[in-house]
């Protein structure tokens, strides 16, 4: 059996779509540029590789059937806006030429929902094609060229498929992701007050197996998003509450009075190099609520994903398990 390759292994979605491969008997090989950082994922071979770096690109892909490309440099605040193009934009063409190279049969791209525009009051979907002036911050920006590569590829005839995965919750979020460090703020009581802002919330466990299911049932060329519940932010506290056992918070914060603080905390950051407690991008990613709609991935690739208060009750235990809050 011919290996797939994950790629993000080491982070929270890639982690759990190679776990659902391994847990299908599929042989999966794991791309990390430090593969000691790999846990709970016995029985993958871990290989040593760099998204900045083509030849190890190419010397992980050799012999491997399929790719899962779920890695990205996935931050709301950098100090180099070029270093995460050149992982997610230069790093996913260097991806997609070394699969086409060694012959890959299928090759599933990670995207982000962030890449699904979103007109004011509508619910988004994958006919909803957002533009460069749409992007808040080099993050979204560099997810939307990126994407766009895979979809040249798959123009020039490549078997690409994307995914746009919402906001996904559950356990091995190792970082956490920005939705995991929300849960966490949330547990510790560090979260007095919201933002009137919405998320689609999903089973990270759904996620993954939306990937296999885009591999294998999945047309060539097309967006998938996976995704399950619109949520507000408020309700998100609300779901978190018999859970962490603390209250939701009453105060809502005016978007102004949030966007003063992202301005004061970015620019601080800025001068400092410490990652922003409130980042100006998220501010202005929170201005509109990122509500979706999944029925194209239901329709054709089966994609039935679960509710999500099982998924926040699996994360609040991981996280407190794991010392995070």
């Amino acid at each position: 059996m011919k290996p797939a390759l994950v790629t993000g292994a080491t982070g929270f979605v890639g982690w759990h779509v190679a776990r659902a491969l391994l847990d299908r008997g599929q042989a999966v090989r794991v791309l990390a540029r430090n593969p000691s950082a790999l846990r709970e994922l016995e029985g993958g071979e871990a290989v040593q590789g760099d998204l900045r770096d083509p030849a190890s690109l190419q010397r992980a892909v050799a012999g491997c059937s399929t790719v899962y490309h779920v890695a990205a440099d996935y931050r709301l605040w950098t100090s180099d806006p070029q270093e995460m193009h050149r992982s997610n934009v230069d790093g996913t063409r260097a991806m997609l030429d070394g699969a086409r190279r060694a012959g890959v049969e299928r090759f599933v791209y990670t995207s982000t929902v962030g890449c699904i525009a979103f007109p004011e009051g509508s619910i988004g979907d994958e006919s909803m094609v957002a533009q460069p002036a749409d992007m808040q911050g080099p993050y979204k920006q560099s997810k939307l060229l990126a994407e766009h590569v895979a979809l040249e590829f798959a123009r020039e005839g490549f078997p690409v498929v994307i995914v746009n995965p919402t906001a996904p919750v559950g356990d091995h979020d190792f970082k956490p992701t920005p939705t995991g460090k929300v849960i966490v703020d949330f547990v510790r009581g560090a979260m007095p007050a919201y933002l009137d802002t919405g998320l689609n919330v999903v089973d990270v466990r759904d996620v993954a197996l939306g990937h296999l299911a885009a591999c294998e049932r999945g047309r060539v060329g097309e967006r998938y998003i996976l995704g399950a519940e619109n949520m507000t932010l408020r309700q998100i506290f609300e779901a978190l509450s018999p859970i962490a056992g603390r209250k939701p918070p009453s105060v809502q914060i005016p978007y102004a009075v949030a966007y003063a603080a992202g301005v004061v905390s970015t620019a601080w950051a800025n001068l400092t190099g410490q990652e922003p407690r409130a980042p100006l991008d998220g501010v202005k990613m929170a201005r509109k609520k990122m509500w979706v709609r999944h029925e194209k991935a239901a329709r054709e690739l089966g994609y039935a994903p679960g509710p999500a208060a099982g998924a926040l009750a699996r994360a609040v235990e991981w996280f407190r398990a794991n010392g995070h809050c």
